[in-house]
């Protein structure tokens, strides 16, 4: 049988939070965090797949990171579409398992004035051309920034 991985500091904080959640009997945060720990453990089972890219890979604490931001990138997605249906209170359900899961991201996250140091580097190395800087930019981040904000300090540095 195969051993037991070591689970990843984020990981036992979403547990420990599980826990602290079940005994302040707050069932949104509850469900919210049971979600992203169960998005995790199906990440690591989908590699025990043959059929799956990553097969046999081992999951990372960047893995981890990565499947909290889909699925914070879902909820974000679900409050344009219930905005758009008028239906505030599912939107607002969403946005608030949005503010649970933000700060577990955070932590990983690089601040707003290390991105802007970052493309400030690569514009003076490479010009202030938004086709050349961005793609670089969005490399140098992923996984550490969203996507959206850096395209956004991109366009904002390069015009």
């Amino acid at each position: 049988m195969a051993e037991a991985r070591q689970e990843f500091p984020l990981e036992q904080q979403l547990r420990k939070d599980i826990q602290d959640a079940q005994r302040a009997k707050d069932q949104q945060r509850l469900d919210t965090l049971r979600m992203a720990l169960g998005s995790i453990h199906n990440l690591e089972v989908a590699r025990t797949d043959r059929k799956h890219a990553d097969f046999g890979k081992p999951l990372t604490e960047a893995d981890c990171y990565k499947v909290l931001e889909q699925e914070i990138k879902k909820r974000t997605q679900a409050i344009d579409l219930y905005k758009q249906a008028r239906r505030e209170d599912l939107a607002a359900n969403e946005q608030r398992e949005v503010d649970i899961l933000h700060p577990y991201l955070a932590s990983a996250y690089m601040s707003e004035a290390e991105v802007r140091t970052l493309i400030a580097d690569l514009i003076a190395q490479h010009g202030k051309e938004f086709k050349v800087v961005m793609p670089l930019a969005s490399k140098a981040t992923r996984g550490k920034a969203d996507g959206k904000f850096v395209s956004q300090l991109v366009r904002e540095q390069t015009q």
